[in-house]
């Protein structure tokens, strides 16, 4: 059986994940969904002061292109406050932080490559 190269956020079921607090993601683009190898897409929404706590992935970047609500992110020593629009990079191996702050719940865009897959022998805490 194929897999289609079309999904919604709607046809997924939300998780929690791991080290992070208020946060529920929608794994999008993966290898269970539409047979990617190579990197992973979900859309997380994030309560207001709450978000991901002190963390690094082993191996793997990750990108966050924040679309709604407002969030602060740090990574390498550097913190900055990101509107809609806003991406950050956090490198492999890097820690990193993301906390919404916006009233509204937070939205956004996070890719991964090589695909996470929530697991947890891919956190360095």
């Amino acid at each position: 059986m194929s897999k289609s190269h079309f999904i919604r956020m709607e046809d997924v079921e939300p998780y929690h994940p791991a080290n992070h607090h208020g946060t529920s993601n929608y794994r999008l683009i993966s290898p269970e969904t539409v047979g990617a190898k190579h990197l992973e897409v979900l859309i997380g929404v994030i309560e207001k002061n709450h978000g991901a706590l002190p963390h690094a992935h082993p191996g793997i970047e990750q990108v966050c292109y924040l679309l709604e609500g407002t969030a602060v992110a740090e990574v390498g020593g550097e913190r900055r406050e990101m509107v809609p629009g806003d991406c950050c990079f956090f490198p492999a191996d890097i820690p990193h932080v993301f906390t919404a702050t916006s009233e509204t719940p937070v939205k956004l865009m996070v890719i991964y490559s090589p695909p996470y897959g929530e697991d947890p022998a891919k956190v360095i805490r």
